[in-house]
């Protein structure tokens, strides 16, 4: 007879049917995705575990089990600066510029050391960080030794996930084949490579704001904000209410952040990139994109306890965007 494959236990736990199936625990989470990661799982199984998981849905104990199998692999050079916040990009942009790219240089312009992560072409139609970046002249890093030399030098830098983790990269890659996304998106979100205190999160489907709470807890993560950004990224839409679902010290806590325009804005006509260094330095200007930026640099400011409440987030982070250094155009201060 032929033996049964050592990863199909996990299928058959997430698949035994309506009465039959159940979550992973933490552990065998870790176990079964610590397979996934050593190449131990074949083609056929990984399709099946993933939308199984995916008709499912992830939880938590699952989540915190996935990232841990991860980080495993994931070597830190160990001379790496410390790292204040950590800012993953996994959504791309399609209706307005990245303006969030302009809200981590003000913020790495004004002493926070900054860790970017992310996906680049998954989906079709979408502005992905790795190429705007490009564009604007900022080279994104391909290894961690470079990227923290980056934050030393510049205290920020952006690593894609092809360079981060090849293996996540791959199945993030198998969306054109699937149809649909994969716990692998949320996995790399959570991944904080260089362990930051701070960890700021972007979602585009609102419940899976207290799941990235939750499992924030479980892995031990002091602060963390989560948001309904733009897109999916974590960019603050000016012109809607934002909830900011929070993790401190091991407690969670909500706050609804008020829109800042009566009216909503008209989306681009042209996503222009080169937008994001004119508005930068003062050569063109963008009612919404000077509120995003701005918005999204209060929630970061007060994510790292340097606001005490929303209203002296906002008039920081608009006294550090007037105050920006113009000519110094995604470098550090």
């Amino acid at each position: 007879m032929q033996t049964e494959h050592p990863f199909a236990q996990y299928v058959r736990i997430l698949g035994k049917g309506k009465n039959g199936s159940r979550a992973l625990t933490r552990e065998e989470a870790l176990v079964s995705f610590r397979m996934v990661m050593q190449n131990e799982v074949l083609p056929e199984q990984l399709g099946a575990y993933l939308m199984l998981l995916r008709v499912k849905e992830e939880e938590p104990e699952e989540l915190a089990g996935f990232i841990r199998a991860v980080r495993e692999t994931i070597q830190r050079p160990t001379d790496a600066p410390k790292v204040d916040l950590d800012w993953s990009s996994y959504a791309g942009k399609r209706r307005q510029l990245p303006w969030f790219i302009l809200s981590t240089l003000l913020l790495a312009q004004n002493g926070t050391k900054i860790f970017m992560h992310g996906a680049s072409g998954h989906t079709a139609g979408r502005l992905y960080t790795r190429d705007v970046l490009g564009e604007l002249g900022i080279a994104p890093c391909t290894t961690m030794a470079e990227a923290a030399q980056r934050i030393e030098d510049t205290n920020f830098a952006y690593l894609d996930l092809e360079f981060l983790s090849p293996k996540l990269h791959e199945i993030i890659e198998m969306r054109p084949l699937l149809g649909l996304r994969s716990p692998v998106h949320t996995i790399a979100r959570m991944l904080n490579p260089f362990d930051a205190d701070y960890v700021m999160q972007g979602i585009f489907h609102p419940g899976y704001r207290p799941m990235h709470q939750e499992a924030a807890l479980l892995l031990g993560m002091p602060h963390l904000a989560v948001i309904k950004g733009d897109g999916g990224e974590i960019e603050r839409n000016p012109d809607i209410a934002c909830l900011v679902q929070s993790v401190h010290d091991g407690e969670m806590s909500n706050e609804e952040w008020p829109a800042l325009f009566k009216t909503r804005h008209m989306k681009d006509d042209e996503l222009n990139v080169q937008r994001l260094r004119g508005v930068w330095e003062g050569t063109e200007d963008d009612e919404y994109g000077n509120a995003a930026v701005i918005g999204t640099t209060a929630i970061a400011l007060k994510l790292l306890g340097r606001a005490d409440s929303i209203s002296d987030a906002e008039r920081q982070a608009g006294d550090l965007w007037q105050a920006r250094a113009r000519e110094r155009f995604g470098a550090a201060a």
